[in-house]
């Protein structure tokens, strides 16, 4: 049974995981990277943890405590990745990370991936599909492998994250002469992310890799349009492009492994139900 749970990364999806997981009566520790936002934690309930990466000094000096903070039932690894800036530095905070954690043994680890491991292709990918198929995708195998000797290891891959602060409205609103008209959309709900990550610390049974993704795939097209309206945006405009119909193109994620071993119910199958509950 988990009881408790440590978070590294409590930010726009680990500080509600962390707030739903204390609900159910866990004990949860969370870092950050500043004292600061430390006791934000603190004051939710949260034992806040300081945890820098980047910071060597930081690492060597607090090691004890830090193993100490990482030292629970469960461990929660929701690092972003950030590979568009730096790709070889998210990789080397890892190794960090994977260090530190050597000798403890988790009941369950959970380490927060994304869909970008799929490559653009026509059709629906499986957990089974991904590849490397440019530098980006390259770093997040990399990084889902470096865990992967974890017996308790669940990957979890989200697909294009919205909810509060995340409108997807914004995202192509006003933008002309766009691409890929009909091309499928992949997203997912902050509160499907949770309720999902839930199940997976819960099921003991749960190992290996699931997408999360709402099942129901609009157009670009349809979605953003929708979209900008839903917030009073101007809409964006696609290219026309002869013998295009209105059928869905594309790469369509499926979360069918999650649906049917853990019998999962999105909160939001469908994107266009997900505009009522983004910011």
């Amino acid at each position: 049974m988990i009881k408790s749970v440590a978070i590294v990364g409590c930010g726009w999806f680990g500080l509600p995981l962390a707030k739903s997981l204390l609900e159910k009566g866990v004990t949860v520790s969370g870092s950050k990277r500043s004292q600061a936002e430390v006791e934000q934690l603190n004051a939710c309930g949260i034992n806040g943890f300081r945890f820098d990466l980047d910071d060597d000094i930081h690492l060597a000096n607090d090691e004890q405590s830090l193993i100490s903070a990482l030292d629970l039932d469960c461990l929660v690894i929701n690092i972003p990745p950030g590979l568009r800036k730096n790709p070889n530095a998210y990789i080397a905070r890892l190794e960090k990370l994977k260090r530190l954690i050597s000798g403890i043994e988790y009941k369950k680890l959970i380490f927060v991936s994304t869909t970008g491991v799929y490559p653009s292709i026509n059709g629906l990918l499986a957990e089974q599909d991904a590849q490397v198929h440019s530098e980006v995708s390259d770093k997040l195998l990399q990084a889902e492998a470096m865990f992967s000797d974890t017996a308790s290891l669940c990957i979890v891959r989200f697909a294009g994250l919205v909810g509060p602060k995340r409108h997807p409205g914004r995202f192509l609103a006003g933008k002309k002469q766009l691409p890929g008209a009909t091309a499928a959309v992949n997203l997912v709900h902050l509160n499907d992310c949770i309720a999902a990550v839930n199940r997976l610390i819960f099921e003991q049974d749960a190992t290996g890799t699931y997408n999360v993704c709402a099942p129901v795939h609009p157009t670009r097209q349809v979605f953003y349009v929708e979209a900008a309206n839903a917030l009073g945006e101007i809409a964006p405009e696609f290219i026309e492009q002869h013998g295009e119909n209105n059928s869905v193109t594309g790469k369509l994620i499926s979360s069918e492994r999650l649906l049917t071993e853990l019998n999962f119910q999105f909160q939001f199958s469908d994107p266009i139900a997900m505009l009522d509950a983004c910011e």
